[in-house]
């Protein structure tokens, strides 16, 4: 969308009962997918990726002198260190084990004690500079020390966080020594599993005299909401303003005036705006503070539609030198919540289809992965997915550069507990002291992103239930505030009824969040008039990818909680649950119940489905040995289960046709074929060449609805086919036949999540197949991994909630058929070889040529 728009007053209209919103937001100094090397600015400040290169060792040592004496490292010290690349999780290195302090809410996994070290030699070149480390997160407990010398420590293992290396450093020649301890024994400290150890990234900053502070600096636009109205003569006289705040400092005195000239270039590199302005030291006094407004004219949105990202350069002279330089993306948009109509992006209505993301990566653990995480969005923005909710905690920054250009809103979460807490040794020991800083951290870092629309300082917080909240609520939403006035603030609540709930009682939330509450929507404008509404947090179905249990007697099936023995009657031995979207946890209901609650009510902004894919820990309702969850959407491995399709048909406008379950059974059972599908009228099936009748979703048989329709088939093997059609015409058509044993590994890689950096990968989805080349669904392998050349196996997953291998086993079992390798190219670019083999299977070789 490209318009013009006008300067306008953000504000909160109470007697109109609508919040105005609008933001232009700087992602980062690093332009997406520049992760290699230096930073790409031309001058001053450089930003180096500082992953690389480090010793890591488990466990309690007897002195820390032995690990910052540089003269202690020898041959022989070597041997209690090994080398790692960040980011890094020591915790999926793991054994699952019954035992483990975490439990299997945790993941089953171990915790510890763990030290990293870096050497590195700084040149004389750099002893004019002022140098940073910057963390992108530490789980938990950090403690940072320089050649001997303490930084700091910050117990929150979601925060970002930056320490002055310079009046420690040595630039002669010497070693410097960089020490991290990282303390997460203390379990349980979290719901679901956390990793251990430095999982996110380092940088390195160089700053030169006069340099340009990105993470205080903010940048912002606002907007008048009239874009997009009808009339067409107020579209011709709108513009923007940008509102531009800078910070700059100076590490040397000096008396020159400073220069700051600030451009936009649209995605042509076409200048579309120049400012430039010189400022005297006289106003400086050290530390510049610039803000100024200037317009735009003819703006593209960004949207999740269409994410537009402009590029802002800004440079900082002296006498004509360039001091620093920042090239940041710039996307530019406006929304309001509405309380009777939801909420309006870009000045168009805007149904918020969001889903709850938890902070791992499969194979990986915590330790955050470009690739790894393109790849969970990519699958989310393919199902039609257009919002994230970090749950429960504040998200990678690479996270966010993503959304930001892939085009995704997000609910930006600070808390999961303040001071009452929810597990033995979690956050609620930490907030009184540290959590104005770390949320102030947080908004900081994050504010410039134009995908972040809500602040959340919690979820189901506890203290909703007594007065405590009331002064909570109020403190950490005037810091938010003080901070970022162009996002609203939301908190994840509980509790309907306003006098029970003591977060809403503070009546400073711009929005108010309710999880798991369908049957009190409608009631919810009455019990709080004026305020805007977003489902939160819904859903909590239950799923195994695969599994199809006959469908239970009730419309529902919930799941209580606690061990396997209560409920035996209710699961099934192997610790999987129906993929049919009939089970749920007793909170929870089904996906399609969920939406259909919030479709139709326009006062309702949104959902957040809780969740997008299934993460590490929190297997509700099962006991060890189950240490994954069942909530997802898709499963842990990144293969989709079959309600993704029933998303895919609601949320997105592409044609849709997918019946389940597969097609081997035995003969004479009456098999429940379900079918999502989307433009089209109706959908035939054919078993064998004969028609099974026709169905659309208002004929009003039994067992369907308006999201899906579904026959009862006497099983007899061949052939199962789904045609939908659209006035008279064929749109799509689907087949599902039976299988025989398994003869053939059918391979399909994964390229589009390498780019040809180091530290990308490649992830390669194996699928079992009969010796006719049909997908075998019942009858699964150990398959054996060995990769040749410039790459190494990361790890095997086939999404089984209860699978203990060890994910970096070589040796790794499909589930239903299926399972995905993960490879790390060791070069950027180059050739490395899959070689997969199983008993009673041919083998295959990948070859995966990369980095072309």
């Amino acid at each position: 969308m490209k318009v013009g728009l006008s300067k306008i007053q953000i504000r909160y209209d109470s007697t109109r009962g609508m919040l105005k919103m609008a933001i232009v937001a700087l992602l980062t100094y690093l332009l997406p997918g520049c992760r290699s090397g230096a930073s790409i600015n031309a001058a001053g400040t450089e930003k180096l990726l500082f992953d690389r290169g480090w010793d890591f060792h488990l466990g309690s040592i007897d002195s820390l002198a032995a690990f910052i004496d540089t003269t202690h490292y020898t041959e022989k010290d070597t041997a209690i260190w090994r080398k790692v690349t960040l980011p890094h999780d020591w915790s999926i290195e793991g054994t699952f084990s019954r035992e483990s302090p975490a439990g299997n809410q945790g993941g089953a996994l171990p915790g510890g004690i763990g030290w990293y070290r870096k050497l590195f030699v700084l040149p004389a070149a750099d002893s004019t500079k002022n140098i940073l480390i910057r963390f992108d997160g530490v789980y938990r407990y950090s403690k940072v020390w320089l050649n001997g010398h303490f930084l700091g420590q910050r117990p929150n293992g979601f925060i970002s966080f930056d320490y002055t290396l310079t009046p420690y450093l040595y630039f002669d020649g010497r070693l410097n020594i960089l020490i991290v301890r990282v303390d997460n024994s203390r379990q349980p400290n979290s719901r679901w599993y956390t990793g251990s150890g430095i999982n996110r990234d380092v940088w390195l900053l160089k700053q030169g005299p006069v340099s340009i502070n990105a993470r205080e600096s903010f940048f912002y636009a606002t907007v008048d909401p009239r874009a997009g109205a009808a009339d067409e003569a107020a579209k011709k006289a709108e513009k923007a303003i940008l509102n531009q705040h800078l910070v700059f400092g100076y590490t040397l005195p000096s008396l020159r005036p400073v220069e700051i000239e600030t451009a936009i270039y649209d995605r042509q590199r076409h200048m579309v705006a120049q400012k430039k302005e010189s400022w005297r030291p006289e106003k400086l006094a050290g530390t510049g503070l610039l803000d100024w407004s200037w317009p735009l004219q003819n703006i593209w949105l960004w949207s999740p539609d269409n994410p537009y990202l402009y590029t802002l350069e800004v440079t900082l002279k002296q006498n004509g030198s360039v001091m620093d330089r920042l090239r940041l993306p710039l996307g530019i948009r406006h929304f309001y919540f509405d309380p009777r109509k939801g909420f309006f992006l870009n000045g168009q209505p805007t149904k918020i289809k969001g889903v709850c993301l938890h902070n791992d990566y499969g194979v990986l653990g915590t330790a955050y992965n470009y690739s790894a995480m393109f790849r969970q969005l990519t699958l989310l923005k393919e199902m039609g997915c257009n919002a994230i909710r970090t749950a429960h905690n504040p998200p990678p920054p690479g996270m966010l550069d993503l959304c930001d250009s892939m085009g995704f809103l997000v609910m930006d979460e600070a808390f999961d507990m303040w001071q009452k807490k929810k597990t033995k040794y979690d956050y609620s020991r930490d907030f009184a002291r540290w959590h104005q800083r770390d949320l102030a951290d947080q908004i900081k870092r994050d504010r410039r992103h134009p995908s972040v629309f809500m602040w959340s300082i919690g979820n189901e917080i506890r203290e909703q239930f007594d007065t405590s909240g009331i002064r909570l609520t109020r403190e950490l939403v005037a810091l938010v505030k003080s901070l970022d006035t162009t996002r609203p603030v939301i908190a994840g609540l509980t509790e309907t009824h306003p006098d029970k709930n003591n977060i809403a009682k503070a009546d400073v939330l711009d929005v108010l969040g309710f999880n798991y509450k369908p049957f009190d929507y409608d009631s919810l404008p009455l019990r709080f008039p004026g305020k805007a509404l977003v489902a939160s947090e819904t859903v909590s179905a239950l799923e195994t990818r695969g599994v199809y249990t006959p469908m239970p007697k009730d419309s529902i099936l919930y799941m209580p909680s606690g061990p396997k023995q209560k409920f035996a009657e209710n699961i099934n031995d192997d610790w999987t649950v129906s993929a049919y979207d009939k089970v749920a946890a007793y909170w929870g209901t089904t996906h399609e119940n969920a939406w259909r609650a919030v479709k139709d009510r326009s006062f309702i902004a949104g959902t957040f489905v809780w969740t997008g894919i299934d993460y590490l820990g929190e297997p509700v309702p099962f006991a060890y040995p189950a240490r994954s969850s069942y909530y997802g959407i898709i499963d842990q491995a990144g293969l989709a289960k079959d309600v993704y399709y029933f998303y895919q048909s609601e949320w997105t406008a592409k044609p849709v046709l997918h019946i389940f379950p597969h097609w081997n059974w035995h003969k004479g059972e009456v098999v429940d074929v379900w079918c999502y599908y989307s433009q089209a009228d109706q959908v035939e099936l054919f078993l064998n060449g004969r028609s099974l009748g026709k169905r659309h979703k208002t004929d009003g048989q039994p067992g369907d609805n308006e999201f899906h329709i579904s026959w009862k088939v006497p099983y007899e093997p061949g052939v199962l086919k789904a045609v939908s059609s659209r006035n008279g015409k064929i749109v799509l058509t689907r087949e599902i036949k039976t299988a025989g044993a398994p003869r053939k590994i059918q391979v399909k890689v994964d390229s589009a999540t390498f780019r040809g950096v180091a530290g990308d990968l490649c992830y390669v989805s194996i699928q079992l197949e009969d010796a006719d080349g049909t997908a075998v669904p019942d009858n699964d392998r150990t398959l054996h991994f060995d990769v040749e050349g410039a790459a190494t196996l990361v790890g095997v997953n086939n999404g089984y909630q209860a699978d203990l291998h060890s994910f970096r086993s070589k040796d790794y079992n499909t589930w239903k058929g299926k399972c995905v390798a993960v490879i790390r190219p060791t070069t950027g670019k180059g050739v490395f070889k899959l070689h997969i083999t199983g008993e009673g299977l041919t083998d295959q070789t990948a070859t995966v040529s990369f980095g072309e």
